[in-house]
């Protein structure tokens, strides 16, 4: 097994609003499709790594509570968290260091789940 995760979706009960967020935070854009029913929106992934969607349909339930996704932060997670209030998120967990794995930050998205970002720097 090569990682842990290979797939992650996170939920959203207003799909523009949250596609915007990510957008937005991140600095990207971001695929939108529809797929049984489903709409999705995807953030990118070089090389067939670990991908993911924003999700919006039947049965997708934003949450802040449960298992937390660590979005790549890039070289310094404080480039995307310091865009996070400014696109409607709420900081959770300010930027905090993990030893030598580098630094972490927790924030609650448009749609109420809590994601967090990891970088080295």
């Amino acid at each position: 097994m090569a990682n842990a995760v290979n797939w992650f979706e996170l939920p959203a009960s207003n799909f523009d609003r949250a596609v915007d967020f990510y957008s937005n935070v991140f600095g990207i854009d971001m695929h939108r499709a529809n797929m049984m029913g489903t709409d999705m929106a995807f953030f990118p992934a070089e090389d067939k790594g670990v991908g993911g969607a924003v999700v919006f349909g039947e049965g997708y339930v934003p949450s802040d509570t449960g298992s937390i996704v660590y979005l790549n932060g890039g070289e310094d997670l404080s480039g995307a968290l310091s865009k996070v209030e400014d696109a409607g998120g709420k900081l959770l967990l300010p930027k905090t260091a993990i030893g030598e794995n580098g630094f972490i930050a927790h924030f609650q998205d448009t749609e109420g789940n809590r994601v967090a970002i990891h970088s080295m720097n």
